[in-house]
């Protein structure tokens, strides 16, 4: 009995405790925006309860000890994400308690696929998986969730979301121009003194870009060429591997489209200043530069092409001027609404502020958490189907 206590029913009760308490945080945070600190402090003491219990009945006390040092790091890493803006307050105290709760992978079960043991585990512990998965479970979910906005609320941004569907020509050629790129990789990687997945990608990168430049009727000649010679050596392999390929591109299209235009017309909302409340979310940064008051409202992909175009990487890297009100997750701050009032009535800014939707990050937590149960480290699958594909 005590060894069932100690390789099952410990971890089990921590799992079961863990999966509640993200629904019930996914359904707070939905609901009212935030989650409470009366779920994650006592999660927190229960996880490192469970875990000293745990470590007495295996008679592994370090277990404790590392059970405690990575709930630290993780609230350490959180803390530092929420200074960044990324992560609000609860998220940053929920993975701590998720941290302290399962601070190694709990043993439940084990099942193949085609061969592969799942789930499939990391090398570092569990809760920097749970981390990974639940920001991967993000985009997802935030695709969902921008279209219940645009659907129910700005039914015309559907059209702009979906135009990667529209644009299926457009994105056959890509998808033709990198596998050609990989099928060129396949052929130089084994002459190479290292053969590491990065390189390849890092290839696969610069012969795509190559290609794309060349004149249209060469450029028809390699796709055509190596699109034979790859359907000759394996028709399966590359024919998946054109169709997953597309899939991914046109995906990765409405990605890039959902973070840049649809999401800043649907994650924002336009307020009167002196609507304004505690704990709302700037949209844009605003700036002070030669007794100038300006927004910057570039996205990260707009300074990046621009850095590119230029050649001056410094629109990344430098604040256009001295930061006036930031957009980090823990909101405006009283003084902030005071200072807009004041710019507002000096004729510096307009009346009209743009304030983000606030995008429940708990959801993603959810379900990265069950993912990270029942298939393991998507970062680590992800990394071996390319190995697979590549080699």
């Amino acid at each position: 009995m005590v060894e069932n206590m100690e390789t099952y029913y410990i971890p089990l009760l921590a799992t079961i405790i863990a999966v509640l308490a993200c629904v019930y945080a996914s359904y707070s945070d939905i609901k009212r925006g935030i989650i409470p600190n009366k779920l994650t402090f006592p999660l927190i003491g229960v996880g490192l309860v469970l875990d000293g219990i745990y470590a007495y009945l295996t008679g592994n006390y370090w277990l404790i000890i590392s059970a405690a040092l990575i709930t630290g790091f993780i609230f350490v890493l959180g803390y530092l994400f929420w200074k960044m803006g990324a992560w609000a307050g609860g998220d940053v105290k929920l993975f701590t308690a998720l941290a302290a709760l399962l601070p190694i992978y709990p043993p439940l079960f084990a099942y193949n696929i085609l061969s592969y043991q799942m789930p499939i585990y990391a090398n570092y512990p569990f809760p920097f998986t749970l981390i990974i998965n639940s920001i991967l479970s993000m985009l997802p979910f935030l695709l969902i969730y921008v279209f219940y906005i645009s659907f129910k609320y700005k039914p015309h941004l559907l059209k702009e979301l979906i135009a990667p569907v529209k644009n299926y020509k457009k994105n056959i050629i890509t998808t033709l121009v990198v596998t050609a790129a990989a099928y060129i990789t396949l052929q130089i990687t084994p002459y190479l003194p290292f053969q590491i997945i990065i390189i390849s990608l890092i290839l696969i990168f610069i012969l795509s870009y190559l290609i794309s430049k060349l004149p249209l009727y060469i450029k028809a000649v390699i796709i055509i060429v190596t699109t034979v010679l790859g359907l000759w050596q394996n028709y399966m392999v590359t024919i998946s591997g054109i169709v997953i390929l597309f899939l991914i591109i046109t995906f990765i299209e409405m990605v890039r489209i959902l973070l840049t235009r649809v999401s800043k017309e649907a994650l924002q909302d336009d307020y009167k200043i002196n609507e304004l409340s505690e704990g709302m979310i700037a949209a844009h940064k605003l700036y002070e530069k030669d007794d100038k008051v300006f927004y910057d409202d570039k996205s990260f992909y707009q300074k990046m092409r621009e850095a590119i175009s230029t050649g001056d990487l410094s629109i990344i890297s430098t604040p256009p001027g001295k930061l006036l009100v930031g957009t980090l997750a823990a909101g405006l701050k009283n003084e902030d609404i005071e200072l807009l009032k004041k710019l507002s009535h000096e004729g510096k800014i307009s009346d009209n502020f743009k304030v983000k939707k606030g995008v429940p990050f708990a959801p993603s937590i959810l379900i990265g958490l069950l993912i990270s149960l029942l298939i393991g480290d998507l970062a680590i699958i992800f990394l071996n189907i390319l190995n697979w594909i590549l080699y």
